[in-house]
C-alpha cells in the first residue's frame, strides 16, 4: 500500500533528525519509496532533458516535408501555434499531477493513484506500457532520423544527387543507427552529475542553434519568400489526392505534434531532481513554452527561404527530397557558389538530434527502472538494478537495444517502420491522457494538489487536454493519400491497436493475477 500525503508529514515540513531535507526526497518517502538514485539535478538540468527531447531542431527538420506538403506555410506557421497551445494544456495538467506525485514512474504511477484502488492495477498497467513503448518508439525515430540526416550530409558532401553523390543503402543507414544508439548507451552509463552536464549542453546547443539558423538561412538566401507567401500561402498541391483544405491543414499538424512530445522526461527525472515537487513541474512547463517560442521562430526563418515547394519535395533535388537540407544547401550555393555552409548548418542540426536521442534514452531508462521496480516488466529485478554510480545501468542498455530492434523494421518495409514509430506520437499522448482523465473524473474531488497547482482551473484545463489527445488520436489515424491502397494506407491505427491488444491480452491472461500497481520499497 502506498502512503498518501494525508497520512504523512507534509513534505514542505519534513525533517530528518531535525534537519530540513529536500522536499522531493521527503515526498518520495511519503509515497513509499527509498531514495536509490542520486538527487543531484537542478531545475535547469531537469528542464534541459525535456527541452532537448522536444528539440525543435529535431522534429521540425525531420517532418518539415510533411508540413510543406500538407498546407505549406499556413499549416507550418499557424499549425505550430495551434498545436502548441493545446500541448501546453496537456503539459499544465501533467505538471499539476507531477507536483503531487514526483516519482520516476511518472504517468503510470499517477494513473494508479488517481484511478482509485479498484482500477489502480489496470490503469497503471495500460498507462505504463503505452508510456514505455511510446518512449522506445521516440528514441527509435529520433536516432533513425539522425542516421538518415547523416546519409544526406554525405550525399551533399560528395556532390549531391544530381552530381553523382554517394547514397547510402538502407543497411548502411541502420548501421549508423546502431552506432548512434551505442554512443547514447555509453553516455547514459556515466554518473548523473556528468550526464547533467551533457543535458545542459544539449539545451544550450538547441537554443543557440535555433537562433543561429533562423537568422542565418534567410539572410544568406539570394531568393526569399515574401511575407504574404509565408503567412498566407496554402499549398493544396500535395499529389496525394486530397483537396479538402481543412483536411489538408489537419494533416499538416503532424509535424508540430510530433515535435512537441517527450516532456514527460521531467517527470521521470524527478527522483534525481532537487525539490522535485516544484522543479519537476517547472521543467515540464518551461520546456514546452520555450520550445513553442523558438520553434515558431525557426519555422518562420526557414520558410522565408522557401521559393519552390514542388522542387523542395522532389526526390530529384540534390538532397534527395529532404526539404530543409535542400534549403540550407541551395541558400549557400546561390550566394557563394558552394553549399559547404549549408552542410555545416546541417551538422548543427545533427548534433541537436544526437542530444535529443541521448536525453530520450535517459528518460527511457528511468521509466524502465521505475516500472521494473514495481514488478511490471519481465525480469524486473534485473532491470531495476543500479550501479555504484547510482545509475540504472541495465535499464539504459535495455532501452538502447529495444530501440535498435524496432528500427530493424525499416529493412523490410518503410511502411511498417512508419507505422511502428507512429506510436511515438499517438501512443505517448495516450499515456499522457490517462492520468489526466482520471484526475478530472474519478479523482476530481479527492486529488490533493502539490506546491504547483492550477487551482479552480485544473479540471477545465484537464478536460481540454484529454479532448485534444482524443482529437489527434483520430486525426493522425486518417488516410494521408487517396485512393487508399496497401502502400498508401495509414497503418497508425493498426500499430496502436496492436499495442492495445497485446497489453490487454497480457493483462487478462497473466498480469491481473500478480501485478498490483505501484508498491512501496521502504522496507525492502
Amino acid at each position: 500500500m502506498v502512503v498518501g500525503r494525508d497520512m504523512a508529514l507534509p513534505s514542505h515540513m519534513a525533517k530528518n533528525n531535525d534537519v530540513s531535507v529536500d522536499s522531493g526526497h521527503a515526498r518520495l518517502h511519503e509515497l513509499g519509496y527509498k531514495q536509490e538514485l542520486k538527487r543531484d539535478l537542478s531545475m535547469f538540468s531537469n528542464f534541459a532533458f525535456s527541452f532537448s527531447i522536444i528539440s525543435v531542431l529535431t522534429g521540425i527538420t525531420t517532418l518539415y516535408n510533411n508540413g510543406l506538403n500538407f498546407g505549406g506555410p499556413v499549416s507550418l506557421v499557424y499549425g505550430w501555434l495551434m498545436a502548441g497551445a493545446f500541448t501546453m494544456s496537456v503539459g499544465l495538467s501533467m505538471a499539476e499531477i507531477c507536483s503531487s506525485y514526483p516519482t520516476s514512474g511518472g504517468l503510470y504511477y499517477w494513473s494508479a493513484k488517481l484511478a482509485g484502488s479498484r482500477w489502480a492495477p489496470l490503469a497503471s498497467w495500460i498507462t505504463g506500457w503505452f508510456n514505455i513503448v511510446g518512449q522506445w518508439a521516440v528514441t527509435t525515430s529520433v536516432d533513425f532520423s539522425l542516421a538518415q540526416l547523416i546519409q544526406v550530409i554525405i550525399l551533399l558532401s560528395t556532390g549531391g544527387k544530381n552530381g553523382g553523390g554517394y547514397e547510402a543503402s538502407k543497411y548502411v543507414v541502420i548501421g549508423f543507427h546502431g552506432g548512434i544508439l551505442l554512443l547514447h548507451a555509453v553516455i547514459n552509463s556515466l554518473p548523473i552529475s556528468l550526464l547533467s552536464l551533457f543535458g545542459q549542453l544539449a539545451a544550450a546547443w538547441n537554443l543557440v542553434g535555433v537562433f543561429l539558423l533562423m537568422i542565418l538561412i534567410p539572410s544568406v538566401a539570394t531568393e526569399k519568400a515574401s511575407a504574404k507567401f509565408v503567412f498566407t500561402h496554402f499549398n493544396t498541391d500535395n499529389g496525394d489526392g486530397i483537396s479538402s483544405r481543412p483536411y489538408i491543414f489537419l494533416l499538416g499538424l503532424l509535424m508540430s505534434q510530433y515535435t512537441l512530445t517527450g516532456y514527460d522526461a521531467s517527470a521521470h527525472m524527478t527522483e534525481e531532481t532537487k525539490n522535485a515537487d516544484r522543479n519537476g513541474p517547472k521543467g515540464i512547463i518551461s520546456s514546452i513554452g520555450i520550445s513553442i517560442v523558438v520553434g515558431w521562430g525557426y519555422i518562420l526563418g526557414i520558410t522565408f527561404a522557401v521559393t519552390d515547394i514542388p522542387y523542395l519535395l522532389s526526390a530529384n533535388n540534390d538532397a534527395g527530397g529532404y526539404a530543409i537540407a535542400e534549403i540550407f544547401y541551395q541558400a549557400f550555393k546561390s550566394r557563394y557558389g558552394s553549399g559547404v555552409g549549408g552542410i555545416i548548418c546541417l551538422g548543427v542540426v545533427a548534433v541537436a538530434i544526437f542530444f535529443c536521442g541521448m536525453s530520450s534514452v535517459t528518460s527511457n531508462s528511468r521509466m524502465a527502472y521505475a516500472f521494473s521496480r514495481d514488478g511490471a516488466m519481465p525480469f524486473s529485478s534485473f532491470w531495476h538494478k543500479v550501479n555504484k554510480q547510482e545509475v540504472p545501468i541495465n535499464a539504459v542498455w535495455l532501452s538502447a537495444f529495444i530501440s535498435f530492434c524496432m528500427a530493424l523494421t525499416s529493412l523490410g518495409s518503410i511502411v511498417a517502420f512508419d507505422a511502428m514509430v507512429s506510436i511515438a506520437t499517438i501512443g505517448l499522448y495516450i499515456a499522457y491522457a490517462f492520468p489526466i482523465f482520471f484526475r478530472v473524473t474519478l479523482a476530481r474531488k479527492t486529488f490533493v494538489p502539490g506546491p504547483f497547482n492550477l487551482g479552480p482551473f485544473g479540471v477545465l484545463v484537464g478536460w481540454i487536454a484529454v479532448l485534444w489527445v482524443a482529437t489527434i488520436s483520430v486525426l493522425f489515424s486518417l488516410p494521408v493519400a487517396y485512393p487508399v491502397t496497401s502502400e498508401t494506407l495509414n497503418y497508425t491505427p493498426v500499430a496502436v491497436g496492436s499495442l492495445v491488444v497485446l497489453v490487454v491480452a497480457y493483462w487478462i491472461f497473466s498480469a491481473r493475477h500478480w501485478f498490483k500497481g505501484p508498491i512501496t520499497n521502504l522496507n525492502s
